[in-house]
């Protein structure tokens, strides 16, 4: 794996020398867009707007208008904006991890110590596991702030980016109708909770569309043809919610048997 970010992570005056990596890669098929008469490549040009012409990467500036104006900032400014967060990760505090909402989850990222902070690397890793605690921090990565929290994962520190609050589109915008369920509906719902809940084992999901979708391309590339199930969504033969949640639990039984 290729370090994306090296800096230091502060804990107290413990300050962790480490390297950052992403803990994910994309199962998604990539695809190429080609052009339909010939199945070529398209090539996308950085083109100056005013002349047409083509623009190197070193010939790029990054530019922010303002009063309609473009103002032009290079690394230095980027740098001189929050100095002491490009890198360097500050634990502000520390805190239970359910207390954070899911929907603040970015992207997680593995830290690994350098050599000089491995003792101090694992007193963090087994604090934070023995504490059942995350701690929570910023740093800047790609000239742009991001928070973060750090738990223990195995054997791993895990840094997980989180989103800040303004981030977040408000749930008010939406139009949710304000009345309650009924209690016997309700009643029956937390039945048919109970009856489906079981330990939670990721490994057992799986990419399906991506596999899927590569079985057809190998097939055409025989030159057959895959068949084609439109998918059906069964419905329940009722429209009473209540009857519906009884044959939902009907239907749980059967499997079981």
């Amino acid at each position: 794996m290729k370090a994306i970010w090296t800096g230091t992570v502060g804990f107290g005056l413990v300050n962790i020398p480490v390297k950052m990596y992403s803990a994910i890669e994309d199962s998604a098929l990539d695809f190429d867009m080609l052009d339909k008469k010939d199945h070529y490549n398209i090539k996308f040009k950085r083109v100056n707007e005013h002349t047409g012409k083509e623009v190197a990467w070193e010939n790029i500036v990054k530019g922010y208008k303002f009063n309609d104006k473009y103002i032009i900032l290079d690394d230095k400014d980027f740098e001189k904006a929050i100095p002491e967060k490009t890198n360097h990760i500050e634990i502000d505090q520390f805190v239970e991890e359910h207390e954070i909402d899911s929907s603040f989850f970015e992207q997680p990222y593995y830290l690994e110590p350098q050599k000089t902070g491995t003792r101090a690397y694992i007193l963090l890793r087994d604090a934070l596991r023995k504490s059942g605690k995350a701690g929570v921090g910023a740093f800047v990565m790609r000239n742009r702030e991001h928070i973060c929290i750090l738990k223990a994962d195995e054997n791993v520190i895990l840094l997980n980016r989180i989103r800040f609050a303004e981030e977040i589109r408000p749930a008010s915008e939406l139009d949710i109708p304000k009345t309650k369920a009924k209690p016997a509906e309700m009643k029956m719902a937390i039945h048919l909770i109970d009856e489906l809940t079981k330990p939670f084992d990721i490994k057992k999901y799986k990419d399906e569309y991506s596999g899927k979708l590569l079985k057809i391309i190998k097939a055409k590339a025989k030159g057959k043809t895959p068949a084609y199930k439109p998918m059906k969504v069964v419905h329940s033969n009722t429209k009473d919610l209540m009857e519906q949640l009884k044959e939902s639990l009907s239907a749980k039984k059967r499997k079981a048997s």
